[in-house]
C-alpha cells in the first residue's frame, strides 16, 4: 500500500514526520507538502501559475512545493504518483481543526482532495499550537491505515480526526462525532501603521459552544474525536460500523505492536 502524506504546516513540520515514521510500518510512504506554512488556505488551488516541485534530500518520494496543500495532493495524484496512491493522510496539524473551521483548514482540504481521487483520506490534528504531543496521533493514524490495508474502511472514507494534547495513557477513549458549531476568528486586533490600518484575526480565539456529541466536546472530555465528512446521510449502517471500529482501534492503540 502506498500512502501519501501532506499537511499545511510545511515540509519541516515535526507533525508531518512523526506520522510518516509510524505509517512506514504499514506501507510505502511518499510525502508531498508545502515548502512553507499554508494554514487557513482551505481548498485554495493555483490555477494561473506553475507550482514548483522540489525533490528533498530526505529520500526518494519526498517533495516540497511552493503551492497549497490542495496543489500538493493534485500534483501527487496526477503527476508524481499517478495510479499508485491508496491512502492520503494530512497532518499532523498543530492546533485543532474542529467545527466550522474544517471549511478553511488546509489540513482538511488536503484530505478532501484525496477523497475526490477515490481513496480513503484522513485529516489529523492535535489540540495545541505550541508544545504539541504528536505520538498518540501518529500511532492512531498508523492503526487506521492498517485498517484501510485490511479493507475494513471503504474507499469513500473521509475522516477528520482531532486529539487532545495528552500522552496516550491520559486519553480516555474515542468518540465518533459531528461537527461542532465553533469557529476561530472570534476576535481581531487592529494594527496601525502610519495613515493606514489593518486587522489581525486571532486564531486562538474561539466562538461557539462545544455541543454534546461534537468534535470540540469530545476533545474537551480528553477523548479522540473522529468526524466522518461527506458521509451519506441515509447510511446509518456506515456510522454504526465506524463506532464499532473506533472502540476496537482504541484498544489497539494501547496494545498493538504498530504503536510501539
Amino acid at each position: 500500500m502506498k500512502i501519501l502524506v501532506t499537511n499545511d504546516d510545511g515540509i519541516d513540520s515535526p507533525g508531518l514526520w512523526a506520522v510518516a515514521e509510524k505509517l512506514r510500518k504499514v506501507g510505502e510512504v511518499v510525502v508531498v507538502a508545502p515548502q512553507s506554512e499554508q494554514s487557513g488556505v482551505g481548498t485554495s488551488v493555483n490555477l494561473r501559475r506553475a507550482v514548483k516541485v522540489f525533490p528533498q534530500a530526505r529520500g526518494s518520494g519526498i517533495y516540497a512545493t511552493d503551492g497549497t496543500p490542495v496543489d500538493c495532493v493534485i500534483i501527487a495524484f496526477r503527476a508524481l504518483f499517478p495510479g499508485e496512491i491508496d491512502l492520503v493522510v494530512s497532518g499532523i496539524n498543530k492546533g485543532p481543526n474542529i467545527g466550522y473551521d474544517v471549511f478553511i483548514s488546509g489540513t482538511v482540504a488536503g484530505a478532501l482532495v484525496g477523497s475526490f481521487h477515490g481513496v480513503p483520506s484522513f485529516a489529523v490534528s492535535v489540540d495545541a499550537f505550541e508544545g504539541s504531543d504528536f505520538e498518540a496521533a501518529a500511532k492512531l493514524a498508523a492503526l487506521l491505515a492498517d485498517r484501510v490495508k485490511k479493507g475494513d474502511l471503504p474507499r469513500e472514507t473521509l475522516l477528520n480526526i482531532n486529539l487532545p494534547n495528552l500522552p496516550l495513557e491520559e486519553i480516555r477513549g474515542i468518540e465518533v462525532t459531528k461537527l461542532g458549531k465553533q469557529s476561530h476568528g472570534g476576535e481581531i486586533k487592529k494594527v496601525l501603521s502610519g495613515e493606514s490600518e489593518g486587522y489581525i484575526i486571532l486564531k486562538d480565539k474561539v466562538i461557539g459552544e462545544a455541543g454534546l456529541g461534537s468534535d470540540a466536546w469530545a476533545v474537551e472530555q480528553k477523548k479522540i474525536s473522529i468526524t466522518p465528512l461527506l458521509q451519506n446521510p441515509r447510511s446509518g449502517k456506515s456510522s454504526h460500523s465506524l463506532q464499532e471500529l473506533a472502540r476496537a482501534v482504541f484498544t489497539e492503540l494501547v496494545n498493538s505492536p504498530i504503536t510501539r
